[in-house]
């Protein structure tokens, strides 16, 4: 699927160099001569937005670390620090703690719009597989960048969720005293953490190429889940898809700076705006927002080692994504019985987030475990069952063909509503 370059240099200094190392004709064949379809919409812009968010978490994580002291003595100081005396240092902060929130609500659309489309199915299963440990990548990223303010939620979230680990047999106890680095969450424990959030993002970073290539290899999906036949069915990376990413992007980055300057604190904690104390546990301790679907899960099973089998269970549960949904069809536009569930998935999701960041009791609990077992249901035996019983929509024959029939279905809709008479009052 990769894109033929026609790169001729002019320049001699190009030239020389393409001679040597050909880098200006693979930059040419991957993301301007690149063929794409030609009915991607905008949902298919978050790739790049989520690329340019990377950047933005790497950049401003760069320099804040050059300001930020690892240590439980002086590390919430050194925060308000960056706030008070760094030149933009609260701008850079702001950029970076809602760049998170950003980071994850991107991602969190981009794998909607890949379980919506069928983007898991063959030929795509590394370029899905890779996806999904990219979001494992960022889960631990973010979890560990959590803790570095060193404010209440920032040692108590650390506390309970290392903890989680204790349940596991025979290693548990190991895993949880090298994760503290002692016998409690202390300054061995922010030092690990915070080397870990330094580097992890490298490691994203380098994912995410791999991710990329995947992609050049086996091509994009599309909304009508099928393959192009023939360069009718496709259009030429740049200018299409590029001018379409660049408006998303500046679109999604008006949404960004909005919460950055308006808003810079609307997605965080305000127990985090208070010195991290051992001996004051907060009334309600919760992660952020992005992992209150899990933590859902996780209160939802009575048992901690159960509580801690589903959670992880429930980003596993992905990697076999394309091995459990048995439908040949892709695009939901042709599986109307599909559609249907796909969209209860959706509102069990954010039900589950919203259930996480409640108190594990009364009514809160008894609907966890019914949006529980409905996630995991929704995989495990609706997608495989759905496969085998589910009468799917005509497919087109071609990208062209859907394209084509989208086209007259909306002119033949505008002239039906032109032809028919006026109704006056």
């Amino acid at each position: 699927m990769s894109g033929h370059s026609t790169f001729q240099p002019k320049n001699r200094v190009v030239k020389w160099i393409e001679e040597r190392l050909p880098v200006f004709s693979l930059m040419h064949g991957q993301f301007i001569a690149f063929p794409t379809p030609k009915n991607l919409n905008y949902w298919w812009t978050f790739g790049g937005i989520l690329s340019v968010m990377l950047v933005v978490q790497i950049v401003t994580g760069i320099v804040l670390v050059m300001h930020y002291a690892p240590s439980t003595q002086i590390a919430f100081g050194s925060i308000e620090h960056i706030m008070r005396d760094v030149n933009w240092g609260w701008l850079l902060r702001y950029l970076h703690s809602n760049g998170a929130s950003m980071f994850f609500i991107a991602v969190y659309i981009h794998i909607f719009r890949g379980l919506y489309y069928g983007s898991y199915k063959s030929p795509r299963e590394i370029l899905w597989i890779l996806g999904v440990v990219i979001y494992l990548v960022m889960m631990a990223t973010g979890f560990m960048g959590y803790v570095l303010p060193w404010g209440q939620m920032s040692f108590w979230g650390a506390t309970v969720i290392t903890n989680l680990f204790s349940a596991i047999p025979l290693v548990g106890e190991t895993i949880v005293t090298w994760l503290w680095g002692g016998f409690s969450v202390d300054n061995p424990t922010l030092n690990r953490f915070f080397s870990l959030h330094y580097l992890l993002p490298f490691v994203l970073a380098a994912v995410v190429g791999l991710h990329v290539w995947a992609l050049h290899v086996v091509g994009q999906n599309n909304p009508a889940g099928v393959e192009p036949k023939s360069a009718k069915d496709t259009v030429p990376f740049t200018p299409f898809a590029t001018l379409k990413d660049g408006f998303g992007i500046i679109v999604f980055m008006i949404f960004y700076a909005w919460f950055v300057f308006y808003l810079p604190n609307y997605l965080g904690h305000p127990d985090n705006y208070t010195l991290a104390d051992p001996l004051k546990t907060p009334a309600h301790i919760v992660p952020e927002w992005y992992y209150l679907p899990f933590y859902a899960i996780l209160r939802a099973i009575p048992d901690k080692l159960g509580g801690v089998i589903a959670m992880f269970a429930a980003i596993l549960v992905l990697f076999f994504l394309p091995w459990l949904d048995t439908s040949k069809v892709r695009s939901t536009r042709y599986r109307p019985l599909y559609k249907q569930f796909f969209w209860v998935l959706v509102v069990v999701s954010v039900l589950l987030g919203w259930l996480g960041a409640k108190p594990a009791e009364g009514i809160y609990v008894i609907l966890a475990r019914i949006c529980t077992v409905y996630y995991f249901a929704h995989f495990l035996v609706i997608l495989p069952l759905l496969g085998l019983i589910e009468k799917p929509k005509p497919l087109p024959a071609s990208i062209s063909e859907a394209v084509l029939a989208k086209h007259k279905g909306g002119a033949g809709a505008a002239s039906a509503a032109a032809s028919a008479p006026e109704t006056r009052g």
